[in-house]
């Protein structure tokens, strides 16, 4: 289950997630040779990445920051900067453009120490902006339950696009992360599920003040969970081809 964009245009121009997207590929691009050097990768990502067991015992704080803005592949990259792309700029549109950057990077933090718990003397160096991201999927969730998310489905031979519920697709993927942390506690696994988990919660907390400052459970009654502003005219469709939305201005 894959998504690839929602329903829900936002109403101003997302900078700072373009800004993010844009600042994560650069830096990618910048040490992308290094993959042809294992060694020299190792190294890197030694003095970069966030590895648990140094940040808990005081040293390479700066990682906590410096993490979040690397990735361990291609495809790591490309599937966090879709998740922020299709997630962002609604959550930037609610918070503002200082308050999301702020709201990212506190989440992201919080992904980092739920990582570090969860595992303290891990000397697997981590990296990845999924932690901040999934704080922006968890206070997505609480602001649009009911938007429409426009998701890829593979089960062997069967390949098909569906329409879901944000609510639905968020849920299924935070699921996901809490029985891969679970399966893989006292283990060395390769996915932060964990931070993944810490980040979501996180976003949900950090949302909570707008949401009840919002109207609370009021809002999502008067709303019914969809975007404040009159939805995008958009076909109801289970299965086919997938609709066009454009953003509104």
């Amino acid at each position: 289950m894959f998504p690839i964009r929602d329903h829900n245009p936002s109403q101003r121009t997302p900078f700072v997630t373009y800004a993010l997207i844009a600042l994560n590929v650069l830096i990618f691009v910048s040490y992308a040779a290094l993959f042809n050097d294992e060694r020299a990768l190792r190294a890197f990502f030694e003095e970069w990445a966030m590895i648990p067991a140094a940040v808990s015992g005081g040293e390479m704080q700066h990682t906590l920051v410096t993490s979040m803005f690397l990735h361990g592949g291609l495809m790591h990259l490309g599937g966090n900067m879709l998740f922020l792309w299709i997630f962002g700029d609604n959550l930037e549109d609610a918070l503002g453009h200082l308050g999301f950057l702020i709201f990212y990077l506190a989440t992201g933090l919080v992904a980092s120490a739920a990582h570090i718990s969860a595992d303290a003397g891990s000397i697997v160096p981590t990296v990845g902006a999924s932690g901040a991201i999934s704080g922006v999927m968890g206070g997505y969730l609480l602001l649009y339950p009911k938007a429409k998310v426009d998701v890829f489905v593979f089960l062997g031979y069967y390949v098909r696009m569906i329409v879901m519920r944000s609510w639905a697709v968020l849920g299924i993927w935070f699921a996901l992360q809490l029985v891969g942390g679970f399966s893989t506690l006292g283990g060395q696994g390769g996915v932060a599920y964990w931070a993944h988990a810490g980040g979501f919660i996180a976003g949900l907390a950090v949302m909570l003040p707008l949401w009840a400052w919002k109207g609370g459970p009021r809002l999502w009654r008067s709303t019914e969970g969809h975007p404040p502003w009159p939805p995008t005219s958009v076909p109801e469709r289970g299965f086919g081809r997938p609709p066009v939305v454009r953003r509104r201005r």
